[in-house]
């Protein structure tokens, strides 16, 4: 990505690896600089079908009961955006850059009117999916890897992003016993087979080949979504609470003096 417009920490590492978190991937939003706000931003990325939603909401819980304020987001959430987003897609004849176009209107409205304000406020935000989605699904579809980062410059970088892992002929299973398979989330746009199945087996193996090279790139901490819920669900805990909790010490300490 473009260099950030605030200068980032030395050797800071976030989701992209030299990049500080909380701030500007590239050229933030010109009327929203951001400092150091006192939220912390988490995303959980992962295809369809590997348990996204329900790791948030129990992290969500979990992070409740401790205390903390808690905001979730989510992919084509934005009020704005979702229903022109939802119209374009049971058509099923935009192109791609008009949909990547769509997305990212969604994500930098959600970011301005949800993420920002949260962090500001030092909630922590629960992004379920974040910019590397949009990344990999364009990706997919042939659109210049390096254009995509430039777009999504003005994205903020997360302080943690867990992805979620799954081979295809687990994820194969789990859709049709969840929902099925649908045109989208198939790929059928691509035109890979006349068939649904063959089509979403080949477009998923891409996607999932996205994320990997990702993983490096963006610094992932990768989890085996193939595990029960509840381990998946300890291991988040582990590394949220280890990540969260060293910022309080030295405050409690100071209140016991």
């Amino acid at each position: 990505m473009s260099s950030p417009s605030e200068d980032p920490v030395e050797n800071a590492e976030g989701a992209n690896g030299g990049m500080q978190p909380g701030r500007y991937y590239g050229r933030g939003i010109p009327y929203l600089p951001i400092g150091n706000y006192p939220g912390k931003l988490i995303a959980i990325e992962g295809t369809d079908g590997v348990g996204r939603s329900t790791q948030i909401q129990l992290l969500r819980e979990w992070l409740e009961v401790k205390g903390y304020g808690v905001v979730e987001t989510g992919w084509t959430r934005s009020e704005l955006m979702q229903p022109t987003i939802e119209l374009a897609k049971s058509s099923n004849t935009l192109n791609k850059l008009t949909f990547v176009l769509l997305y990212a209107t969604d994500f930098a409205d959600r970011l301005e009117k949800e993420v920002i304000p949260a962090l500001k406020a030092g909630f922590v935000v629960l992004s379920d999916r974040y910019i590397f989605t949009a990344l990999a699904r364009a990706g997919v579809r042939g659109v210049d890897r390096q254009w995509l980062r430039t777009l999504y410059g003005f994205a903020i970088a997360p302080h943690m992003v867990f992805y979620l892992k799954v081979d295809v002929s687990t994820l194969i299973r789990r859709v049709l016993a969840a929902r099925g398979m649908d045109f989208w989330e198939s790929g059928m746009d691509l035109k890979q087979s006349d068939e649904i199945y063959d089509s979403f087996r080949a477009y998923q193996s891409k996607l999932l080949r996205e994320y990997t090279s990702m993983a490096d790139e963006f610094h992932f901490r990768v989890l085996d979504a193939r595990r029960p819920v509840d381990h998946i669900q300890d291991e988040l805990r582990r590394q949220v609470a280890a990540f969260l909790e060293p910022a309080e010490k030295p405050a409690e300490a100071a209140l016991t003096r």
